[in-house]
């Protein structure tokens, strides 16, 4: 089905590469990245163990749609390894085919989402970058901040087998806490059959700046919160093509590898930021104490 607005000049063609521009990628890095920096003073981790060539980087998701790790780590490569290692990113179509995201996401490498694209993407020896949990994974309640949800889907494996790239894990801390998720909604969306015109299992319950309690996921302000971004070492899986991709067996422990690795990666994250919160209350404690020792006696 073609929506209207596809008929208006400037429409990107939302299955098409070449609306990549790298130096679009340099400009968002020379404006986005100090504003980004500033608000989120991120640590990103680990960009020397990526490898040359075509790739599946594979990220869990946080944030709602504002996906603030998302442009630090573009930003990141984009300074660190130049605007060949910045991914294609597999983009849900309804976004891709929105007035407004359809003018701006194509042009930093977003395409639709589907085996296709992903196919011609890695065939240019370039890397493409998916969020297995999806709507499940950045839509989860803030008390499971700390896991890593990627649900039932394993195209991600199935993808990577098939094409015989590596998957190289990237894990993100701190990045679910620039809103609080109350619910994801999975019951709403049911009742209210939301599903079936939003293609989306979940309909979140969110606080956030400056909307406070909602229904849905608008943008929003993020809290400005800091963010750790870590690569792991690119796992390469001992068999590949169709016929890997096919045993179900296989797949799943291929799935388990790389969600144990991603888990462990974000326990250790989610701990070092324990400590640091520790250590800087333990500070403002002891100034405090400070202070008070050293006012005048009455």
């Amino acid at each position: 089905m073609i929506h209207f607005w596809q008929r208006f000049p400037g429409f990107h063609d939302v299955n098409s590469l070449d609306n990549r521009d790298p130096k679009v990628l340099e400009r968002f890095a020379d404006i986005a990245g100090p504003i980004l920096w500033k608000w989120f003073r991120p640590t990103v981790r680990g960009l020397d163990k990526i490898p040359e060539g075509g790739a599946l980087y594979v990220c869990n998701h946080n944030g709602g749609f504002m996906i603030p790790d998302t442009w630090i780590f573009a930003v990141a490569l984009t300074r660190e390894r130049g605007t060949d290692d910045v991914p294609y990113a597999l983009t849900h179509q309804f976004v891709m085919e929105a007035p407004l995201t359809n003018q701006l996401l194509p042009a930093m490498g977003a395409i639709a989402a589907n085996p296709e694209n992903a196919h011609r993407v890695f065939a240019a020896g370039r890397k493409v970058l998916v969020y297995p949990g999806g709507d499940l994974d950045t839509f989860r309640p803030s008390r499971d901040r700390g896991r890593v949800v990627f649900g039932p889907r394993r195209g991600y494996v199935r993808l990577a087998l098939r094409e015989g790239v590596p998957v190289i894990p990237v894990v993100s801390a701190g990045a679910h806490d620039v809103w609080w998720v109350v619910s994801d909604g999975r019951w709403l969306s049911r009742l209210l059959r939301t599903h079936r015109f939003l293609r989306t299992d979940v309909l979140p319950i969110t606080v956030s700046v400056p909307w406070g309690l909602t229904v849905g996921a608008p943008p929003f302000l993020p809290l400005p919160v800091p963010i750790s971004i870590e690569v792991l070492e690119p796992i390469h899986f001992e068999r590949s093509g169709p016929e890997a991709a096919s045993d179900a067996t296989y797949v799943e422990e291929c799935h388990r590898r790389v969600l144990d690795a991603m888990q462990l990666t974000l326990d250790r994250l989610m701990e070092e930021r324990r400590l640091i919160r520790r250590q800087r209350v333990r500070a403002g404690f002891d100034r405090a104490i400070q202070i008070l020792s050293r006012a005048p006696d009455d």
